[in-house]
């Protein structure tokens, strides 16, 4: 088992470190993958043939022209081009930038020229940007003759050099890039058994997509870290499958977001007796309700372990599988992470048990970002001396135990996806039936928020909602897009004329037709 306490080593490679089973136990099942949720996997990957495909794209990538410190932009789908590019990427030093399949065109235009990355790699089906520049364009048949290109070795990396790049949505409206060093992945270890509880005996299911960080974390980084073995499902997404998946793939863990175990719930007649190996399952991404935590645990009869983090950071609180979970916290801050509770009006000295305020890491952590892509300034103001401010406000019980109250900004929560409202609204202003509009969460039933977006109309006629929907569907990821779109007289504003986005939800609808 890896000792937490141990620091990171001056020279280290994020992928060496993550595929050090291959040179232990080669044979060894890395992945498997699913294209249906029951009968045999469809590709089954050892480590030493993950191994060696990632140090032959490492080679072909350097062949190619590109250099170290280059960023290499990914539009790949949810099969094992991704994480064996990704991988790939890191190993030859190159700094690969994950993006979702769901993106548009246009969110792809904005990410490559935020990044100037050097080079596109694409499936020849997910959505690229317009116009790929200067960048080198690498489809299906440039990938497959990676693959057969001759080995390399890793590349020689400092922990604090580049290893990857995500977006995020930026609250100046555009997408905001975090540069994660090659320590991210030494900064995960306290979560191997603050979170999992894993060995190398484990099999862990992931819902996610390969290029969520939720998945390319906890489904591909942290079970090859400890020499287990990722699964990941490529098919249909019906709740009606996951049962049946997590007893044909074998899982012991199981990860998903809360609202996935809702739909499970919801959708089968889960027993004490359904998927018998899984031990616990781990859930991230939104805040997972009291009572649906609950729910699971009598349904299964096991424990259902939540975590806290984002993507400057990933999880630093979490429910560990050999302490009782507090229904309603996700936990507590994994050991050996440095964590205070902050006054949201300034200051350094943490606040007692009990009392709310900022939730904040200690800028020494191993695992936190290098910085904001290119923008320092938006970097400086994240920090309060040493201590990194993560926008969430949350209280410290006297046993340690987390409690969320909520984001201090105006920042949403979409299906386990963070999205700024500033983005959705830039993306919508320019609609030609649109005056102004403010979006934010609104509550469709108890405990389930969409994003709404509130439209005062540019003349006395209503949007059209289908039109709004189709305007949206080609500026924005599925995810980001509006659910709900109404229609109000005005949008309700502080004195100084910022949007109170909060008051939204309390507006008089000018026409109750257009609430969808």
């Amino acid at each position: 088992m890896p000792d937490r306490s141990l620091p990171v080593p001056a020279r280290f490679n994020l992928a060496r470190y993550c595929l050090g089973a291959a040179r232990l136990r080669p044979e060894s099942v890395a992945l498997k993958v699913f294209l249906e949720p029951e009968g045999p996997a469809s590709e089954v990957w050892t480590y030493g043939e993950i191994e060696d495909a990632l140090l032959r794209i490492a080679a072909g990538l350097l062949e190619a022209g590109l250099v170290r410190g280059d960023r290499v932009l990914l539009r790949i789908g949810n099969t094992s081009d991704f994480p064996l590019i990704f991988f790939g990427a890191i190993a030859a030093g190159l700094v690969p930038i994950p993006t979702s399949e769901q993106l548009t065109a246009l969110e792809c235009d904005r990410i490559l020229e935020d990044s100037g990355a050097r080079a596109v790699i694409h499936d020849g089906v997910t959505p690229l940007p317009h116009d790929l520049g200067s960048a080198l364009g690498l489809g299906p048949a440039e990938i497959a003759a990676l693959k057969r290109h001759a080995p390399a070795d890793y590349a020689d990396t400092a922990a604090d050099d580049p290893a990857f790049l995500v977006y995020t949505s930026g609250t100046s409206g555009g997408p905001k890039g975090v540069l994660h060093a090659q320590r991210a992945a030494w900064g995960r270890r306290p979560m191997y058994q603050g979170w999992y509880g894993i060995s190398e005996d484990d099999v862990l299911l992931h819902a996610g997509a390969f290029n969520w960080t939720y998945t390319l974390g906890v489904g591909l980084m942290d079970p090859w870290a400890n020499g287990a073995t990722s699964v990941v499902y490529r098919g249909m997404r019906d709740p009606h499958i996951w049962p049946v998946l997590l007893e044909a793939s074998g899982a012991t863990l199981f990860a998903a977001v809360p609202s996935l175990y809702r739909r499970i719930l919801k959708y089968n007649d889960i027993t004490p007796k359904s998927f018998p190996r899984l031990r616990h399952g781990l859930t991230a991404g939104e805040a997972l309700r009291a009572d649906l935590h609950r729910a699971w645990e009598e349904a299964t009869g096991r424990p259902l372990l939540e975590a806290l983090g984002m993507s400057e950071i990933s999880t630093y609180i979490s429910s560990p599988p050999s302490e009782p979970a507090r229904h309603g916290s996700p936990g507590k801050p994994q050991a050996g992470r440095r964590i205070a509770i902050l006054p949201a009006e300034g200051g350094e000295t943490p606040l007692a048990p009990g009392e709310s305020g900022l939730l904040c890491v200690h800028r020494s952590d191993p695992g936190l970002m290098l910085q904001y892509w290119r923008r320092s300034e938006d970097t400086k103001a994240a920090f309060r001396g040493d201590w990194f401010m993560t926008g969430d406000c949350a209280t410290l019980d006297a046993d340690g135990y987390l409690w969320y109250d909520g984001r201090a900004d105006d920042m949403m929560n979409a299906f386990g996806y963070r999205v700024a409202p500033e983005e959705v609204e830039k993306a919508l202003a320019p609609h030609p039936g649109i005056a102004e509009v403010a979006v934010a969460e609104s509550e469709v039933a108890t405990g389930i928020s969409v994003i709404t977006a509130y439209v005062v109309p540019a003349d006395e006629h209503a949007p059209d909602p289908d039109d709004l929907r189709a305007w949206a569907a080609e500026r924005l990821a599925d995810y980001k897009r509006p659910k709900r779109f109404v229609t109000i007289a005005s949008l309700p504003r502080t004195p100084s004329g910022k949007i109170m986005r909060r008051a939204l939800k309390d507006q008089p609808e000018r026409d109750p037709s257009t609430v969808s």
